[in-house]
């Protein structure tokens, strides 16, 4: 093991590299407590050569930037599950049919705040120039109901 210990510096780099590459290649945080470790474990060579104390390092700075960015990753995850757009305003505003929407299948066309939309109903059909309330948005069409 003596004759690793002028190269353990350079192994910790190594690793800390490939964790990086790993997160760099996933849309999740999956390993950036590890890259922190490695690269602590690399500075604990300064002043030890013993690779269980550098494996300590690594572990327990590891478990550390784990525990303490945790909350962090969970909040950025909560803000970023519903990404609202500008159409999220037409939902439970009501609007006009412009042509009959027959029944669940069939697509018919509505117009609302002055744009016109694709539109379906699960609820019974909608005749032309009749009043509409927007229940949802599903990709480009509009769920809607017979306004009351």
């Amino acid at each position: 093991m003596q004759n690793l210990t002028p190269f353990l510096p350079y192994i910790w780099i190594g690793f800390a590299v490939i964790m990086a590459v790993c997160e760099a290649a996933t849309a999740q945080l999956v390993s950036v407590w590890f890259v922190i470790g490695a690269l602590c474990a690399a500075v604990s060579t300064i002043f030890t050569g013993s690779l269980i104390i550098q494996s300590l390092v690594f572990l327990f700075v590891s478990l550390v930037a784990l525990i303490v960015t945790k909350p962090i990753v969970r909040k950025i995850k909560q803000n970023n599950q519903k990404v609202n757009t500008n159409s999220d305003r037409l939902v439970g505003q009501t609007g006009v049919v412009l042509h009959d929407i027959e029944d669940s299948q069939s697509i018919g066309q509505v117009k609302v705040m002055g744009e016109i939309w694709s539109a379906r109903s699960d609820f019974a059909p909608i005749r032309k120039n009749t009043k509409i309330k927007v229940l949802a948005i599903e990709g480009v069409k509009l769920l809607v109901e017979q306004a009351q």
